[in-house]
């Protein structure tokens, strides 16, 4: 790993590097992702010219080895060819992403995936259940490497290579017009909230990429599980949570083993039902060692549950009053950014305090989990370009959506506070 960290050193330094073929501003090409079909044997036809022509300059760019931000089902991600070192090192000085953060490589068939597996590997009952009821989709999975055809630079020296096939039309038919996998993080600034319009992407890389393909908002808003399979007890580890909650996965599992003789695989959440502090320090997917998420304003998550011993909540009146005194503003008002649930009992509390403006962004019910989930970087990065001088989000219950919405959260916030209402 040390000698691939110093190639990765010298490499990123060489690739920041002004490239004259690069486009002063950045171009953003609209594509209708209705008039993309992908047909039974993953064959793809497009009925749009602008969507087609934009689709194929990409692809070109993609081929001379620029980077491209495109719409996934997620978030926006910033693709190059996965196979191609020089290409996916792009990335890394675009972004800023440090060298030991592995990328996840994106697929548009089942036939493609096959050719990036080592001749040997068969997949297991599992992984089969998996693909079979989430592919194409927010769902990513570690398969072994084959380190002849990836790139170190991808998977950060690791003996695992993290896959998906993307749901979003544009995205999909972006790689099979390429014909090539590609290997794209979020197509954002590394450390920030990630994209989930084109506008958002426009707002941060504009003259840092050539294209931004415009698909629209991103349907789920938060980046893929990640799931590692390969563990010789056969059970599921998520190493990240995602587009796919962690029920819906036992649910398959459940289903699809029980009439097997073989026991039903346990689904494990990392840092919830097993620790690793070896992965932590060398991961084998995205979004584990560093904090992500964070615009440039101060976040706070506001927490309703129980606190834990030693700390005392306050009342809502009690946290304004601390805040006021120890927020710094410009202004003579300060400007708080509301992320919480329209039927929050905390928001109502807070907003009764006229003496700070208050910027609210809808954010949907408590109890409908998946449209938080879509809005949340939106929300972030919507308050951000407001001029807010803080952001609080309010906790939401750790089940379903939820507990991937956490944890987006909880690596934006660089504090929390428990809060009691009387």
């Amino acid at each position: 790993m040390n000698v691939l960290k110093r190639y990765l050193k010298f490499s990123l330094k060489r690739s920041s590097q002004p490239q004259g073929t690069m486009a002063a501003a950045t171009q953003v090409l609209a594509c209708d992702s209705t008039s993309i079909i992908f047909s039974l044997d993953d064959q793809v036809a497009i009925s749009s010219p602008e969507t087609l022509a934009a689709l194929r300059t990409a692809a070109s760019c993609l081929k001379d080895l620029f980077p491209v931000a495109f719409p996934t089902e997620t978030v926006y991600g910033l693709g190059a060819i996965a196979l191609n070192a020089t290409a996916a090192l792009k990335i890394f000085s675009t972004k800023g992403r440090p060298a030991d953060n592995p990328l996840i490589v994106h697929v548009s068939s089942r036939r493609m995936l096959q050719t990036l597996l080592p001749q040997n590997y068969t997949l297991s009952p599992s992984y089969e259940l998996l693909i079979e009821h989430f592919w194409p989709g927010p769902l990513t999975l570690l398969f072994p490497c084959d380190h002849s055809l990836i790139p170190d630079i991808i998977t950060a020296g690791q003996p695992t290579v993290a896959i998906r096939m993307p749901s979003h039309p544009v995205a999909r038919a972006l790689i099979a017009v390429t014909d090539a996998p590609l290997a794209a993080p979020s197509a954002n600034s590394s450390g920030k909230p990630s994209p989930t319009r084109a506008e958002h992407v426009l707002n941060d890389l504009n003259g840092k990429i050539t294209i931004i393909l415009d698909g629209g908002p991103c349907e789920v808003g938060l980046e893929s599980t990640v799931v590692d399979g390969l563990h010789e007890d056969g059970n599921i580890r998520i190493l990240r949570p995602g587009g796919i909650t962690v029920e819906d996965i036992k649910r398959v599992l459940v289903k699809g083993f029980s009439d097997a003789n073989t026991p039903i695989p346990q689904v494990l959440v990392h840092r919830r039902d097993f620790r690793d502090d070896a992965l932590e320090q060398a991961p084998t997917t995205p979004g584990m060692k560093y904090r992500h998420y964070a615009p440039s304003v101060p976040v706070t998550l506001m927490r309703m549950s129980d606190a834990p011993l030693g700390i005392e909540p306050l009342s809502p009146s009690a946290f304004l009053q601390d805040l006021k005194r120890s927020m710094p503003h410009s202004s003579d008002i300060l400007r708080v950014g509301l992320l919480m649930p329209s039927d929050s009992i905390l928001m109502k509390s807070l907003i009764n305090d006229t003496t700070i403006q208050w910027h609210e962004f809808p954010f949907g019910l408590v109890s409908e989990p998946a449209i938080i989930a879509r809005r949340l970087f939106d929300g972030l990065l919507t308050l951000e370009r407001e001029g807010v001088d803080l952001i609080l989000v309010e906790e939401v219950p750790e089940e379903n959506e939820g507990l991937a919405i956490m944890n987006r959260v909880k690596k934006a916030a660089g504090s929390s506070q428990w809060i009691t209402i009387p």
